[in-house]
């Protein structure tokens, strides 16, 4: 048996040392990629493919990316996003456009607590910078230059009035007069244009049953479209590089719990707590996760869906990441883990039909309905002793905790049947062990079925704990 973990630079595998860590994902100025990095980067990043097939993104972009001049890259990103099967919608908003078109006019933007008051000036630079993103998107999506991630990529853009909007009103006296709020997204209408193989953007301008305009939040349409899609994820990419803790620490991952006791009681800013509450509402509508991604990071989008920690602030209803007893569903992926160290002699080679026969004896750590490692727990009742073996973390995991959780994991587990001792054997990652509280014994002090076993030609080292 073997068993790999994420100790340090490599992980413990039973009879093992895990395999090589992880490539790093190349930067933009970063010099060309070895045959072997790049091989290892896609196949890591294969599972996150497989899993966002056909899945329905809705990905809310700050204007300020526009007015910066960085549509191509957005729109190099959602098309690669796009030709890997994924439906998007996208809504970019518009609120730098608006105050430079106010700008050229010479007049003031008005504000009542946040919300901009839509006078008819406002209204026409609304539609101004409307228009004018539009064409600009079309235009981004029509790149087709060879030698550059659009080309071939013959992208079909579709909007329109996929959104009824309603005044807002009058709020504390002040008449917000033509800043409206979603009422309806044209359901129907999107999924049409999203099976037509289009991706399909969201004006910031609704529209009322007796035809008039209204000047919306990028906010709230995105949050609108994606409840109503029941989309897979909502994605803001903003100015603002995710959620913090009061010590300045980046929240990778929020439940909605926690992120409703931040949203009161986290000492936020403002523009903060708007993109957290939207958060939250697009999770208790029925949205899946809701990310927000830094929007000067280049490819921030694509670091946030195919990396294990992303690059901003994930929100979901529950941990994504949970240790589970395996089912014999896990095999082929259980397989996958432990393939590579089999191949490099770290791991005793086991066909997927001793791990089906052994399935009860696994755990396995998911994140995201992924499989990212595993372990399993041999029990010698007769001795009071149990072996671990295959501990196994995936290469992008390493270096996470991930190793330590699965080993505290069947520790826990044994100590629950009544097991004294636990052992391993090992060839590379006796260090892991000890620093863990194994220790190492004769080979003698197995359990007599477990020695009769033993092979002498690995000669693995014997590690033991006492529970």
């Amino acid at each position: 048996m073997n068993s790999a973990s994420d100790a340090g630079n490599t992980g413990p595998t039973h009879d093992q040392e895990s395999a090589q860590g992880q490539p790093a994902i190349p930067m933009k100025d970063s010099p060309p990629l070895s045959s072997d990095t790049f091989v290892s980067w896609l196949r890591m990043v294969a599972p996150y493919i497989h899993a966002f097939r056909g899945r329905t993104f809705v990905v809310a972009v700050d204007g300020e990316l526009a007015h910066q001049g960085n549509l191509n890259s957005l729109a190099q990103d959602l098309s690669l996003l796009h030709a890997m099967g994924m439906r998007i919608v996208l809504v970019v908003g518009s609120r730098p456009q608006v105050e430079e078109q106010l700008a050229l006019r010479k007049v003031a933007p008005q504000f009542h607590k946040g919300w901009r008051i839509t006078d008819k000036v406002a209204l026409e630079c609304a539609k101004e910078a409307a228009g004018e993103l539009r064409l600009d998107i079309e235009a981004a999506f029509s790149q087709g230059l060879p030698n550059t991630p659009m080309a071939h990529s013959a992208m079909r853009v579709v909007s329109g009035n996929f959104i009824t909007a309603r005044p807002m009103g009058i709020l504390d006296g002040v008449d917000l007069l033509h800043t409206g709020l979603v009422r309806k997204i044209e359901v129907n209408a999107i999924h049409f244009s999203l099976n037509s193989n289009a991706i399909v953007l969201l004006s910031t301008l609704g529209f009322s049953p007796t035809g008039e305009a209204f000047n919306l939040s990028l906010e709230d349409v995105a949050t609108s479209a994606a409840r109503a899609l029941k989309a897979d994820k909502l994605i803001f990419v903003s100015q603002i590089e995710g959620i913090f803790d009061r010590d300045g620490t980046l929240l990778e991952e929020l439940e909605l719990d926690r992120a409703r006791d931040l949203l009161l009681n986290g000492g936020l800013d403002e523009q903060t707590k708007d993109y957290l509450e939207c958060c939250i509402l697009a999770i208790q509508g029925g949205v899946d996760r809701a990310h927000i991604v830094p929007l000067n990071l280049d490819g921030g989008v694509l670091l946030e869906l195919f990396s294990h920690d992303g690059v901003g602030t994930m929100v979901s209803e529950e941990n994504l990441e949970s240790i589970r007893h395996a089912t014999l569903d896990d095999a082929g992926s259980i397989k996958s883990l432990i393939e590579p160290l089999e191949t490099n002699g770290t791991l005793v080679r086991r066909g997927r039909d001793r791990i089906e026969r052994d399935i009860d004896h696994f755990i396995v750590l998911e994140h995201d309905g992924i499989l990212w490692g595993c372990a399993a727990l041999y029990p010698y009742d007769e001795e009071g002793m149990a072996e671990l073996a295959c501990l196994v973390v995936h290469p992008s995991w390493q270096g996470s905790g991930d190793g330590e959780r699965l080993l505290k994991k069947v520790e826990h587990d044994a100590r629950r049947k009544g097991f004294k001792k636990l052992f391993v054997l090992t060839t590379q990652t006796a260090h892991f062990f000890i620093k863990r509280g194994f220790s190492a014994v004769d080979v003698d002090k197995l359990p007599a079925e477990r020695k009769r076993l033993y092979d002498r030609t690995r000669n693995s080292q014997v590690l033991m704990k006492t529970l």
